[in-house]
């Protein structure tokens, strides 16, 4: 049974169809774990692609970086996973260190987007993004040697905050705050 679950959600992952926030609901350890695990930085491999004709917000922060969110898409299960896209408008390569946040437990995850945060402002809470059984974030980690002009997928899955809530801010530490609304996921 565990085995088809971890089937589902891998396939789920590489498919890009945006399926894998709800298929992780019934285990989001075992899909960051899976990921995690390999001892690769290419932990961006799984991410949820998303929509590319979709903006929700865009901040530019240090270093020509621009972070783009497309999806923040509530499921069933309780999580809100955001997706979007990094691009390095610099030039020099980027590890995103600086997104993996200050925290001692964002560490094991090394250049990700640990670091990320979804603030509700009406219900004054700060949702930090899960965390797998080994401490890894269910984000996306092995952000490093991001050329100059080169774009990559992000993701990162937090608890959801109440259904009335539909907006929060989107945080990522050295970039500035942006205002996105979550949808709730189809089916």
């Amino acid at each position: 049974m565990a085995l088809s679950a971890g089937m589902v959600l891998a396939l789920a992952g590489c498919g890009g169809d945006g399926e894998k926030a709800s298929d992780s609901k019934s285990s989001p350890a075992k899909s960051a774990s899976s990921n995690g695990s390999t001892g690769t930085q290419s932990g961006d491999e799984s991410s949820p692609t998303p929509e590319a004709t979709a903006t929700l917000a865009q901040v530019k922060g240090g270093k020509n970086i621009t972070v783009t969110i497309n999806t923040a898409t509530r499921d069933a299960g309780g999580f809100v996973t955001v997706t979007g896209t990094l691009t390095n408008g610099g030039t020099a390569n980027y590890n995103a260190f600086d997104f993996q946040g200050t925290e001692v437990a964002t560490r094991t995850s090394g250049p990700s987007v640990a670091g990320a945060t979804l603030v509700d402002e009406a219900g004054k809470k700060r949702y930090y993004v899960l965390r797998d059984t080994d401490g890894k974030c269910l984000c996306t980690m092995g952000l490093t040697l991001i050329k100059p002009g080169e774009t990559r997928p992000i993701f990162a899955q937090f608890p959801a905050p109440p259904e009335s809530t539909t907006r929060v801010q989107f945080q990522l530490p050295t970039m500035p705050p942006a205002s996105i609304e979550i949808s709730d996921s189809e089916g």
